[in-house]
């Protein structure tokens, strides 16, 4: 019973389809029902599709059109199968049937149209979205793609008509009046053009947007002292419109009146009414024109203070400003009391914060970059970076507690997008921290999750095969993680001694002596690495050099290690 089950199993879906049909088409044949044979078929392949079954969905309508071939909507979902597997010739046919079968139906029409613009075939794209336009005469959104199919053949009359219909669904627009300008330019008809912008403003008197453009539109065309006319009447009715002021800005560079130019862009930069966008590509302006003019840092800033002092709450203008600063190599203390300012007014400028933490952390001021960096957890909870400053903060202080617990929240936050190299190194001191509390096994784990985020990370190899050594742990994986941070940094002597270290335990007594004296031979300080001459007098003693053992563990002394024990290692090492 159990092979007939996994036999029936493997049968193609086809097949199965065909036995059902074969029990349905006998019942239904003496019933004389074929619509219903159709429905049960039509229904039970939808009900595949919403399983995302598709092969089964297909052939269930497959079977469901063979029942009855005019049936659109068979055709339809055919049609989009083949569509899907970019089977274009069969996809368009059974489109096409759809469509002619049901041509009251948008839906059909559209994806039909949609179907020969995929394949290129602008032609019958266009016939297609006609007829839909032609059946739906409030479908403005598929008269815009006729209007692209239009332009794509040059038909310019067509596209003309084509506006005049959206424009009688939706009423004339700007957006029509524009795409009328446009057609009657590449007509070469810049009279017409003219006529359409001229209306549009006579009809909006009290909407100057139109009149500056049609200004602008006659500056494009030669006709400067009309234009000029345009711009100061809307200024004369509004002296604030940035819009009128930035084309009569461009009318004055186009004269070449660079001081009337100059006034103006001071104008529009120190206005109430004028747009940050605005005032933003202005001030780029006005830095491109002073480097261009040998580049006064001095009249810029001048420039900056005067736009601050116009707009004190705007953010951006104060960061352009900082941009500009570090781009001319203004002193750190300067840039820092901008980026200070900025995040008096906006605490949550994640940018901001983050560059005075650069700034102030080769200071090692723990406390100053602590009071800085917590808030930042606070302000912007999911940027990894503010956790590290704290939290590495904390941990530089000694305060082991307080870093254990920012590190804790900023794993919290983790997700599949943070960065790989912040997260490792805050499983790597979490570790550190747990080993110095005891919590040896739990220490152990945080490296684990340390080397999951970055299998390279250096000081976690490190510590975690030093650690190993300590707790008498699997020596092997202490060397093999070992190596590769002598491989990454040969010349650490911290690495070169946990590796001589990890060889020495394993009685490789000769290989560890020969990377023991690499990292005193890279050893440049005075009072540091005790335990370094520790180990090397240790390694010495094994490989029986007594006296060399002796002379390590004299200098392990002078660098603080424990005299009282290192004196008994002498004294056993002499009655040798």
């Amino acid at each position: 019973m159990m092979k007939r089950y996994q036999l029936l199993h493997l049968l193609p879906t086809i097949m199965i389809v065909g036995l059902i049909a074969i029990s349905l088409h006998t019942k239904a044949y003496a019933q004389g029902d074929t619509d219903m044979r159709y429905r049960y078929f039509y229904i039970e392949a939808m009900r595949q599709l919403a399983c995302d079954d598709y092969a089964s969905s297909f052939e269930l309508m497959r079977h469901a059109l063979s029942i009855n071939p005019q049936s659109a909507e068979a055709h339809y979902y055919i049609g989009i199968y083949y569509s899907e597997t970019q089977r274009d010739s069969l996809a368009l046919w059974h489109l096409g049937r759809a469509a002619s079968l049901a041509p009251g139906n948008a839906i059909y029409q559209e994806r039909l149209a949609q179907a020969y613009i995929g394949t290129g075939d602008y032609d019958s794209a266009t016939n297609a979205y006609s007829q839909l336009c032609d059946a739906h005469a409030n479908r403005t959104d598929a008269m815009k793609i006729l209007l692209q199919l239009y332009q794509q053949k040059k038909d310019y009359p067509m596209m003309l008509q084509t506006i005049e219909r959206i424009e009688r669904a939706d009423g004339e627009t700007e957006e029509t009046a524009l795409s009328k300008v446009r057609v009657y330019e590449l007509m070469k008809e810049p009279t017409k053009a003219y006529d359409v912008l001229k209306q549009l403003a006579d009809n909006h008197p009290y909407d100057l947007a139109f009149s500056v453009m049609l200004g602008n539109w006659l500056m494009q065309h030669s006709r400067q002292s009309e234009a000029y006319t345009i711009f100061c009447n809307a200024l004369d009715a509004e002296p604030d419109n940035a819009y009128a002021q930035s084309s009569l800005y461009d009318y004055y560079r186009q004269q070449g009146d660079s001081a009337m130019a100059q006034q103006m862009m001071e104008q529009i930069l120190t206005g109430s009414n004028t747009p940050t966008d605005n005032k933003i590509y202005f001030i780029k302006q006005a830095i491109q024109d002073n480097e261009r003019q040998g580049g006064d840092s001095l009249q810029m800033m001048q420039l900056f203070n005067r736009i601050i002092t116009a707009a004190p709450s705007e953010v951006a203008l104060r960061e352009i400003k900082v941009a500009y600063m570090q781009m001319k190599h203004f002193p750190t203390e300067q840039t820092d009391s901008v980026l200070r300012d900025i995040l008096a007014i906006a605490p949550d400028n994640a940018s901001a914060r983050f560059q005075l933490l650069q700034h102030l952390w080769p200071s090692r001021q723990w406390h100053d970059i602590i009071r800085l960096a917590e808030p930042g957890t606070q302000y912007n909870p999911d940027e990894m970076a503010f956790y590290y400053y704290t939290g590495m903060a904390y941990y530089l202080k000694g305060d082991d507690a307080s870093a254990l617990s920012v590190f804790s929240k900023g794993i919290d936050v983790v997700d599949d997008d943070s960065n790989p190299d912040i997260v490792s190194d805050f499983y790597c001191v979490m570790g550190d921290i747990l080993w110095q509390k005891g919590q040896r096994d739990d220490a152990f784990e945080y490296y684990d999750s340390c080397l999951q985020w970055k299998p390279d990370n250096i000081q976690c190899l490190n510590n975690y095969a030093y650690y190993l050594c300590l707790k008498g742990g699997d020596l092997k994986k202490a060397e093999e993680m070992s190596v590769k941070t002598i491989q990454a940094e040969p010349t650490s002597v911290t690495y070169l001694d946990t590796y001589a270290w990890v060889l020495y335990l394993q009685q490789r007594y000769e290989e560890a002596k020969i990377f023991i004296d690499r990292a005193v031979a890279n050893d440049s300080t005075a009072d540091e690495h005790d335990d370094i001459y520790d180990h090397a007098g240790d390694i010495y003693l094994a490989t029986g050099r007594l006296s060399e053992a002796a002379r390590f563990w004299e200098q392990a002394i002078t660098r603080g290690a424990d005299e009282k024990a290192l004196r008994k290692k002498i004294k056993k090492a002499n009655i040798k």
